[in-house]
């Protein structure tokens, strides 16, 4: 017999609609201008964001697939555009005859430096600067919090340990990261 949820509350219920419309409005928002300003889309954004944390520019695609909370064939198939813009190689993983590296290209490196700046802007301008020092205090410790039990306590659709991310609604959005010279 199916238990009957536990529904929110209308302070639950407004919070988490607040806080679904406020993630949905800031990644639409900061995906419309990093494109118009970089014609980075938030994923390209992302894998360069990875990438240029890499020391050596490079990961296998299927960690940048976990990373970047994507399906492995999603992220292949985008790798596979972002190769075409020149943005990425893909390489073999020596001693994996099946495993891929994606590398970072001068092109891309020089994408993201020219984007960081913009894209941290509006970020400033859009999130940081609308709340106090202690509000994103607040946010971070809340933020952390959760991730941390979401990385301990995978869900029904979680992937298996070691396979393929699972997808996610709209993609992840990378914010205010620094691209390594």
């Amino acid at each position: 017999m199916d238990e009957t949820p536990g529904w929110l509350t209308p302070t639950e219920q407004h919070a988490w609609r607040s806080f679904l419309r406020m993630q949905e409005k800031l990644a639409a928002r900061l995906g419309r201008e990093l494109l118009a300003d970089s014609k980075l889309s938030t994923p390209d954004y992302g894998v360069l964001v990875e990438l240029t944390d890499a020391p050596d520019g490079r990961r296998r695609l299927q960690d940048l697939a976990g990373a970047l909370e994507r399906e492995q064939s999603r992220m292949s198939h985008h790798v596979a555009r972002m190769v075409k813009r020149g943005l990425v190689v893909r390489e073999e993983c020596a001693g994996d005859g099946r495993g891929v590296l994606v590398a970072i290209t001068p092109a891309g490196r020089e994408a993201i430096e020219a984007a960081a700046p913009q894209h941290v802007s509006a970020v400033r301008r859009l999130f940081i600067d609308r709340l106090t020092p202690e509000e994103l205090d607040t946010l971070a410790r809340i933020s952390d919090r959760i991730v941390a039990a979401l990385e301990r306590e995978p869900g029904r659709a979680d992937p298996p340990p070691g396979g393929p991310a699972a997808p996610r609604a709209g993609g992840r959005s990378r914010h205010a990261p620094r691209p390594k010279p």
